[in-house]
């Protein structure tokens, strides 16, 4: 059987039990969460401490007019294909569909490689449409890779609609502008708080006058190609998210999504892409692009994939098209029932305290329902007293919590680390298991847990009863859960559980990762015994073959030790 969204149980004004993450009526404390928030992922440039000390210079900016509508603007309304439109890729899946009903098809993507080269592979089996759906989309390295497999797709009549969030959207650069001139492709800017060719001051302005809009990012993940085939998970265009930058590797998860299921995903990305903020980027950015520039753009794109596709292994997967990988099974899909959930663009277009995320909704209930073990892979993870108390209710029944997020070491959000440090203790005291993902990774894998420059995790997915995977662009948090837009795919596939069970279980490894427990009578006895702080806290891992054991947050130096500390004494919490 196959479970399709249903915006009626999504409606903004209904109330529920689930508005907070992991499970505890909505309270005054609650609500005020959902106040302002700043957003952070890679890239962004932002930190919570930033974002006070310019709530404070706030008072001093002048208002600026409210921006009109997107729909004053020259833009149309499109929708995505249609699910019946003759395409090589529904040819190719109609058997498949049919020896599966009420299935979709799925295949795990766990390294950036494999997420890279199916990305390249979606934009170059397109026919027809291709949409795209990002919070980051940088034009780094594998970034102009990917634009100039977009451009290629509309060099040869593939519609492609691109829809990227504002707050990472910098001053654009002339390839994704020269990009937006090609008749066959559309770009808009999501929720934005400024125009490129405004200034600093004017930019900052914006935010101020806007700030409640300004908190909420348009966080969604997907690539969509022909409507029957889809990329959902916790990547965003970058480098760091495809094993190609020197210094920092995002361990991230992707799921391809195949069939019925698409569908789902691409009426969420028609509902973002003509909301009342979705604005066209040309009102934005006011550079003009003649058809000798695009042709420039064009050229400078083809000699960038002649130069980086083989050292960054993005074509493998181009010699076999996917269509026909389809039709001779070769793609490795796992079918199985599944339910795409997402937020509705109303939560940032109109914001409502009464509103409930339906993805977060949907994994507070099968959290709920678990009967043996519930793995959670976070990398921003700030449960509060509500998510301790609904993970101490499962441990006392038996049910195991295992939670993987960052550690202070590897995190790129140290505000976050400040919001989660102080439910260490009550999480582990309610028996949850806790790992925090190191820094550097020593392994020679090349899959989620191999690298050997900086690690951090990324990846944002959750496993219950080894039977049902939820994966997505959500966090546990309470920014997810009342801030920030979301998608998750639900597959209820054992084989599939397992997989990522599997990779749950390798990171989690004491070389991948540093086990958090409570600090036993003995080792507070010989802290005592030398005259070391009472740490309530021990750190364990494995380096070289040897067990080691920490007292404070290990490899964090006294930088981001003292910084999380700052944090915690800041009225920010209301920002995680």
């Amino acid at each position: 059987m196959s479970w399709h969204q249903d915006k009626n149980q999504t409606a903004l004004h209904r109330k529920s039990a689930l508005s907070t993450p992991m499970g505890k009526p909505s309270t005054p404390k609650d609500a005020t969460r959902r106040a302002g928030s700043f957003s952070r992922e890679s890239r962004d440039g932002w930190t919570t401490i930033r974002f006070f000390l310019l709530c404070c210079a706030a008072a001093c900016l002048t208002a600026c007019a409210a921006k009109p509508p997107a729909t004053a603007f020259e833009r149309p309304v499109t929708h995505a294909l249609p699910v019946t439109e003759s395409t090589p890729l529904r040819t190719a899946l109609a058997p498949l569909e049919a020896a599966h009903p009420n299935e979709s098809g799925f295949r795990l993507l766990p390294s950036g490689t494999d997420a890279l080269q199916m990305r390249i592979a979606l934009a170059r089996a397109a026919t027809k449409t291709l949409d795209m759906q990002y919070y980051i989309a940088n034009e780094d390295t594998t970034g102009k890779l990917l634009l100039g497999a977009a451009l290629y797709a509309a060099d040869h009549g593939v519609r492609v609609r691109m829809l990227v969030d504002d707050l990472n959207f910098k001053d654009i650069d002339r390839t994704m502008a020269g990009l937006n001139s090609h008749p066959n492709i559309a770009i808009r800017v999501f929720n934005p708080f400024g125009s490129a060719q405004e200034g600093v001051f004017q930019r900052t302005t914006n935010l101020f006058t806007q700030i409640d809009h300004f908190t909420r990012r348009m966080h969604n993940k997907s690539m969509i190609t022909d409507n029957q085939l889809a990329i959902v998970g916790g990547r965003n265009l970058g480098d760091e998210y495809f094993s190609a930058s020197e210094t920092l590797q995002f361990r991230d998860l992707d799921v391809l999504a195949a069939g019925p299921i698409t569908a789902d995903v691409s009426a969420s990305f028609d509902d973002y892409w003509n909301s009342s903020i979705a604005y066209p980027l040309q009102v934005l950015n006011k550079q003009k692009f003649d058809a000798k520039e695009l042709d420039q753009t064009r050229d400078d794109l083809r000699q960038h994939w002649r130069t980086n596709a083989d050292p960054y292994n993005a074509k493998p997967l181009n010699a076999t098209p996917l269509a026909s990988q389809i039709a001779q099974d070769q793609l490795g899909l796992t079918w199985a029932p599944a339910e795409f959930k997402a937020d509705l663009p109303e939560k940032i277009e109109h914001p409502s305290p009464d509103y409930v995320s339906p993805p977060m909704q949907r994994l507070a209930e099968l959290m709920r329902d678990a009967q043996k073990d519930f793995l959670i892979i976070s990398p921003y993870f700030v449960p509060h007293e509500s998510g301790v108390k609904a993970a101490g209710e499962l441990t006392h029944r038996g049910v195991r919590i295992a939670v993987l997020t960052n550690s202070l070491a590897a995190t790129d959000a140290v505000a976050v680390q400040a919001g989660y440090s102080p439910f260490r203790v009550p999480l582990l005291q309610q028996g949850v298991e806790l790992y925090e993902f190191k820094p550097q990774q020593n392994t020679a894998r090349v899959r989620f847990t191999g690298s050997h420059s900086r690690a951090s995790l990324h990846a944002k997915t959750y496993v219950i009863d080894r039977k049902i995977l939820v994966i997505g662009s959500m966090n546990l948090d309470p920014r997810s859960a009342n801030l920030n837009t979301e998608q998750t795919l639900v597959i209820h596939s054992p084989a599939l559980a397992e997989q990522v069970a599997q990779i749950f279980e390798r990171a989690i490894a004491p070389d991948a990762s540093y086990r958090v427990t409570l600090a036993d009578p003995a080792q507070l006895a010989y802290l005592r015994s030398i005259g070391a702080p009472l740490s309530p806290l021990v750190w364990t891992d494995v380096e070289d073959g040897t067990r080691r054991t920490y007292i404070f947050d290990p490899q964090a130096g006294f930088y981001r030790n003292a910084l999380t500390g700052l944090f915690s004494l800041l009225p920010v919490n209301a920002q995680l």
